[in-house]
């Protein structure tokens, strides 16, 4: 289920999230250069989180913790933790102000990056990406704007022409079903053999990090008062981040 927009409005302008997404943009630009260059032995291995060099050297390695969530496997990696990035940060750092935004940031892939360890601590596998953060910010946005109007691709082709190519649905539904499936996928590899991999996705770095930004965001929003969001349902919702693919419900314009 991928989001396009929503229609949450912010007080706030987001540069620390636009600057999250540049640095993840520049971070991928730099990975790929010297990829192409011959570093395929030492970039992802050196850079990356390896859950088994932690656990070894924690002080040598901990800087991995932080370079892994800044690099990616691919375009379609960088792409799509970029889309939940940019739909869903922007309100979570609206809520709880620049600074402490970046503090939730970093403590919710601190988080991720500790429960994959703690799932496979003697595994050899580098992990790189901003997922675990990212689920974090979820599920900070979930927590204060559960009700939020999301549009989404319309996942049945087949509908398109019945209910349109974007169709909108409460942040709840849209969140509660990445983790959902995220924790089936979870549930289903933990008698594989202790795998904590599907398709090479870091399950346990997802819901660690989601879990984390769940339980830490009313601390990270403490004294502040939260924009009133939109509200899923309402005749006009109020109309943020609106482009070519979120101007109506049910149409494509």
């Amino acid at each position: 289920m991928l989001p396009l927009g929503d229609h949450n409005p912010t007080r706030t302008f987001p540069f620390v999230n636009y600057l999250l997404i540049l640095a993840n943009v520049l971070a991928f630009a730099w990975e790929f250069l010297l990829l192409s260059s011959g570093g395929e032995a030492w970039v992802v291995p050196g850079y990356g989180l390896v859950p088994s060099r932690l656990t070894s050297d924690p002080l040598g390695e901990a800087f991995t913790v932080f370079t892994s969530m800044f690099m990616h496997g691919g375009l379609a990696h960088l792409g799509g933790n970029l889309v939940f990035l940019y739909v869903f940060g922007d309100n979570v750092e609206d809520a709880v102000g620049h600074f402490r935004y970046v503090l939730f940031y970093l403590a919710c892939g601190i988080g991720a990056a500790l429960a994959q360890v703690l799932s496979g601590p003697t595994s050899p596998i580098p992990m790189v990406g901003a997922s675990g953060a990212i689920a974090g910010v979820l599920g900070g946005y979930v927590v204060l704007y559960p009700r939020a109007p999301i549009y989404v691709l319309n996942p049945i082709p087949l509908l398109w022409l019945f209910l349109g190519i974007t169709i909108m649905l409460p942040a709840w539904v849209v969140i509660g079903y990445w983790f959902g499936f995220n924790v089936f996928n979870l549930y289903a590899v933990l008698g594989l053999q202790g795998q904590d991999e599907v398709g090479g996705v870091a399950l346990f770095a997802h819901v660690g990090g989601f879990l984390v930004g769940l339980l830490s965001i009313r601390a990270a929003v403490s004294g502040r008062t939260p924009s009133p969001q939109g509200r899923w349902g309402s005749l006009r919702p109020s109309r943020k981040n609106e482009g070519p693919w979120t101007r109506s419900p049910r149409s494509w314009y």
